[in-house]
């Protein structure tokens, strides 16, 4: 029932005049809203698996590297960043300026930056490459892999990003636009990248990296060479500085000479000063996820 004012003057045989209209405050705007925390994001990491088979047309011409094996659980290890508004900015421009030097070259670019419906989707720094660890190695792994980070007594620290690169993945099916991160305070990647080689490699599993074969290796284009078993013990320990990277967007067609000559031109100024935090580890293992601080104990666990 609607509650209506009256004036003194009137009595109870008269009409009674219109309600007055009682003015909503409007809402609240949701950028006073808290933050979601860290995990919330472990929660939808994984997308809903459409089909066991590898079918390309599911995901823009894909190819699986590890193929789908009842027992297995395919592991990586990386640094997460879900950038601010602002940053996303900036890296939304970024790729605006990819897309416009490389429009006569035919390359279909698909960002990281965003899911096919729009969602905000984090970016990482590797750890480790897509490997592979059975269900008996899965909990020891884990375990192994979060005491040894925590021995270490890494703290966080942030990175700076400073070139914007073309790389191919090992296999040689896909190319990233990646933004090159220069070394840490503190030596932080180089660290974790050895305890993540070392336990990895306790599991029978190769590094991440592994310096260049011969001296006509190119680098630039094919980009940091994941390792094989071999050469595994010495790419444990080194400096990988130049290797860090973060993906911003693929494309199943590599550029051309002429292309990295392009992208090397896009203008970064707008991304000077940025700082990027880390402050913990993520391990995902199948589709969970657990989130290691580079202080001490786990955040919290998702599967």
């Amino acid at each position: 029932m609607a509650l209506v004012q009256y004036s003194d003057s009137e009595s109870e045989e008269e009409s009674p005049p219109r309600p007055i209209k009682k003015i909503c405050p409007a809402p609240t705007p949701a950028s006073s809203l808290p933050p979601l925390p860290k995990t919330f994001h472990d929660l939808y990491a994984s997308s809903t698996r459409v089909s066991v088979k590898d079918d390309p047309s599911l995901h823009g011409g894909r190819k699986r590297v590890i193929p789908h094996i009842e027992g297995n659980w395919p592991t990586h290890l990386y640094l997460e960043w879900f950038p601010s508004k602002d940053e996303l900015a900036v890296l939304s421009d970024i790729l605006r300026q990819c897309e416009d030097r490389l429009g006569k070259s035919n390359i279909d670019l698909h960002s990281l930056l965003h899911s096919d419906l729009g969602a905000q989707l984090p970016l990482h720094i590797s750890l480790s490459r897509p490997v592979v660890l059975r269900t008996e190695q899965k909990q020891p792994f884990l375990e192994t892999f979060t005491t040894a980070l925590q021995d270490s007594h890494i703290s966080a620290f942030d990175v700076v990003a400073d070139s914007l690169h073309c790389v191919s993945n090992y296999e040689q099916t896909r190319w990233f636009y990646v933004l090159r991160v220069r070394k840490p305070e503190h030596n932080g990647l180089n660290r974790l990248l050895g305890i993540s080689n070392r336990c990895l490699a306790r599991y029978g599993q190769p590094p991440l990296y592994e310096p260049p074969s011969g001296p006509g290796t190119d680098r630039e284009s094919r980009g940091p060479r994941k390792s094989t078993h071999k050469g595994a013990a010495q790419s444990q320990m080194g400096d990988y500085s130049e290797c860090f990277h973060i993906s911003l967007a693929w494309s199943l067609t590599g550029p051309s000479s002429e292309d990295h000559d392009r992208i090397a031109q896009i203008d970064l100024r707008r991304m000077a000063g940025l700082r990027i935090p880390f402050d913990c580890v993520k391990a995902k293992l199948g589709n969970q996820i657990t989130s290691i601080p580079l202080s001490t104990g786990i955040f919290g666990q998702r599967g």
